[in-house]
């Protein structure tokens, strides 16, 4: 268990179906001799936060993450997000709510690094008053800010600045002085937290900006966010696919 996370139980679940529409198959695509899903897994595992298991979609990312050594779950297919699929798995792998912290990672980020891995779950320890923690980047460059495919998050910062309570999400232009915070979907929830969001339909916010963190947002829940110094991979299309492998080539393919 990683300092910090002692007084937790935190179980690490990775959401992923084979039905992605710009990137078919996207979980298995391999990336230096091995699926995608299986380096996000052994990514999560080096975290030390807690035991780790594939979320599936699908029997064909079941077999890849058992082949590798890992544990996997098949949850309905039909499931409408990545939330509502780790909470299906959560109620297979931990009926009896040992684990009282999730972490959902995404299936797409196969270089995640352990230690933002271990900001997001320790966010919920040094956070009591929060209800869910996610991680965010400062802007690469001014065309960060204008592009609706990078989410934005508002956040009141904490002194230190290294993390800060979300106030908003956005996809729309942030102007003025000050960094401008990229946000990326790595999440920790609290159990209940989890359950009382899956529950919730899509809130009007979250409609209006194609953004489900809104939904916590417009229950009243706290959410926060740890900053971290370098942007995790996340693919998307055949294009990040390619910088992926490349990026894999560069490490000398050490899985």
């Amino acid at each position: 268990m990683a300092p910090g996370l002692r007084f937790m139980t935190p179980i690490l679940l990775i959401p992923a179906r084979m039905a992605a529409t710009r990137l078919p198959g996207k979980p298995l695509a391999d990336i230096g001799g091995l699926p995608m899903i299986v380096r996000v897994l052994r990514q999560a595992e080096a975290a030390g936060a807690g035991p780790v298991a594939v979320a599936a979609g699908d029997p064909e990312i079941v077999a890849a993450v058992e082949a590798s050594g890992g544990r996997a779950v098949l949850t309905d297919p039909d499931l409408p997000s990545g939330s509502d699929r780790i909470l299906a798995a959560l109620r297979l792998l931990d009926p009896d709510g040992r684990h009282d912290v999730v972490i959902n990672l995404q299936g797409d980020i196969p270089f995640i690094a352990p230690e933002a891995v271990r900001a997001c779950a320790g966010l919920l320890a040094a956070q009591p008053g929060a209800d869910i923690s996610t991680v965010m980047v400062a802007e690469g460059g001014p065309e960060d800010r204008s592009n609706p495919d990078m989410p934005k998050v508002v956040a009141a910062m904490d002194p230190d600045g290294r993390s800060g309570r979300a106030l908003y999400f956005t996809r729309s232009v942030l102007y003025g002085d000050g960094p401008v915070w990229i946000h990326h979907g790595i999440y920790g929830y609290r159990r209940a937290a989890l359950e009382r969001f899956t529950a919730a339909p899509p809130s009007p916010l979250e409609r209006r900006e194609r953004l489900e963190q809104l939904r916590a947002l417009e229950l009243g829940m706290v959410i926060w966010s740890a900053v971290l110094d370098e942007a995790p991979i996340s693919v998307d299309n055949p294009a990040d696919l390619e910088r992926a492998r490349a990026h894999a080539r560069r490490l000398g393919d050490p899985a």
